[in-house]
């Protein structure tokens, strides 16, 4: 293997999984079960491994963590967040995908996921991390696709 002068940012696939519409829209999050922000509330998501697409890692980790099983075509990128400290343990940078889903479906937390649940959009608790701001994103992702019609 070789080995870099330059230290390398770790990659991080985080998936945004809406189901419902309007006043009723949740989101699924899972509570943290490891530091950092253990005990606190995000979004299924992870570390890439060194031989997977982020696509591919946020579907693995979706699974892991909540036992949802989507395929890759279900998700769409929201982008790349990169915040210089964005993440306490290292540097890491993440691609956030969502997945529209059109109803509920049952979820449980495992791996370093200690629950998995779904919370109306209107009623979330604080989110670890950056990702009220990738939410905010995803939220005007999906409101971009939406009005485009030549889009999807």
């Amino acid at each position: 293997m070789y080995t870099y002068r330059h230290p390398h940012p770790s990659i991080t696939a985080d998936c945004l999984v809406f189901a419902g519409t309007g006043d009723e829209e949740k989101i699924l999050l899972i509570q943290r079960k490891e530091p950092p922000y253990q005990g606190c509330w995000a979004f299924p998501g992870g570390f890439m491994n060194m031989n997977e697409t982020a696509v591919a890692a946020a579907c693995r980790e979706l699974r892991e963590e909540t036992g949802l099983q989507l395929t890759e075509g279900d998700f769409h990128q929201v982008g790349a967040f990169s915040q210089v400290d964005r993440d306490p343990r290292e540097r890491v940078v993440t691609i956030a995908y969502y997945a529209l889903l059109d109803s509920i479906r049952q979820v449980l937390g495992a791996d370093d996921a200690g629950k998995a649940e779904w919370f109306n959009l209107n009623a979330l608790p604080d989110l670890a991390f950056d990702h009220a701001a990738i939410l905010h994103a995803a939220l005007q992702r999906r409101k971009e696709r939406d009005s485009c019609g030549s889009c999807r």
